[in-house]
């Protein structure tokens, strides 16, 4: 990624904006500090050089050292810092610079992060966002690619999100940012690079799930960085005669049962697409609700393309891992059609 791929969007006539979704995060930062003097942004090479992705690009330059700073190497030391800054007012933005550094962090955000409302009674509130460039797709080695978003969404009093567009990076991004209450943002790092139009103008519900396209056979459902694996599957399916719906599920804490209960009882057939581990994972939580909800209405089980029950794999075997379009199609056979359809 180049700095120019963060920093110079594409204006349209109407005022959209094409960005790539590292730029449309930028641009949420950038305004949320703009906008409300309580916002801070910090972590480790956020300040002068923008962070390993370049999403904090420029920030320290415009808003000074006071409002976008870097931190010691320390996970545990930046979240219990950010801990103590949302009780006494302020609006933190951490970033865990790749998803498997967050793990030493990760007693403060279970014991105090999630936490603290609860054993306050609501006393005190801690408006803090937790942002980690979460998966795989970019070759990187162990500690650099990992998906941990079942450890997050499993914590009672945390709300977690992840998008799959530059649209919804800035929409669900500054609407994070906003929640009285502490939000972990996952980033997916291959789609970082990933462009489309950004409309700044438009809110984002962060319980919201989003059919992203209609189809009248099966649904598929998926988040951050398996969407657009989903609408590639459904585009491959369409070439063989299926009709594929895709529901973004955008967040996973809280899940829009509402969205997805209705898209999947439409098709009565479900695939559940994610690169985590399928087993104790966000995508068996999402199966297991589809079951509860739908079972009426399932002309087949629901099934799930997941990441395999390993670590997550090297560089040179990741392809291996990822669920890919033939996965998806395989899941989407196997869904008792009947003579042949």
């Amino acid at each position: 990624m180049t700095i120019a791929d963060v920093r110079m969007p594409e204006t349209t006539e109407s005022g959209v904006e094409t960005m790539s979704m590292a730029g449309a995060l930028n641009r949420a930062l950038a305004d949320a500090l703009a906008d409300d003097p309580s916002v801070l942004v910090f972590g480790e090479d956020v300040g002068a050089l923008g962070g390993v992705f370049r999403i904090t690009d420029g920030l320290t330059a415009r808003f000074g050292e006071d409002r976008c700073f870097d931190t010691p190497l320390a996970e545990s030391g930046i979240v219990g810092t950010a801990v103590g800054m949302a009780m006494n007012g302020m609006r933190p933005v951490v970033e865990m610079q790749f998803d498997a550094f967050a793990y030493p962090a990760f007693e403060q955000v279970v014991s105090h992060v999630a936490k603290l409302a609860n054993r306050t009674r609501g006393a005190v509130r801690v408006p803090m966002v937790i942002r980690i460039p979460y998966g795989g797709g970019i070759g990187g080695v162990e500690h650099h690619c990992d998906s941990s978003e079942a450890y997050y969404t499993h914590t009672p009093g945390l709300t977690v999100v992840s998008p799959s567009t530059p649209q919804d990076a800035y929409s669900l991004l500054r609407a994070a940012i906003a929640s009285p209450d502490p939000v972990v943002f996952l980033e997916p790092k291959k789609l970082y690079w990933a462009k489309g139009e950004v409309d700044t103008s438009i809110t984002a519900d962060l319980g919201s799930a989003q059919v992203v396209r209609e189809g009248s056979d099966v649904t598929l459902i998926a988040y951050g960085t398996s969407v657009p694996l989903a609408r590639e599957a459904a585009e491959a399916a369409a070439e063989e005669g299926r009709s594929v719906q895709v529901v973004d599920v955008r967040s996973l804490a809280p899940f829009d049962d509402e969205t997805v209960t209705a898209a999947v009882r439409s098709t009565g057939r479900a695939v559940v697409i994610a690169e985590a581990p399928g087993y104790v994972s966000v995508a068996s939580e999402i199966q297991a609700r589809v079951f509860e909800r739908c079972f009426e209405f399932l002309e087949a089980p629901v099934r799930r393309v997941t990441g395999f029950d390993v670590p997550f794999a090297p560089p040179k075997f990741e392809h291996w891992y990822l669920p890919d379009v033939d996965r998806v199609l395989d899941a989407i056979d196997s869904l008792h059609w009947e003579d042949g359809e």
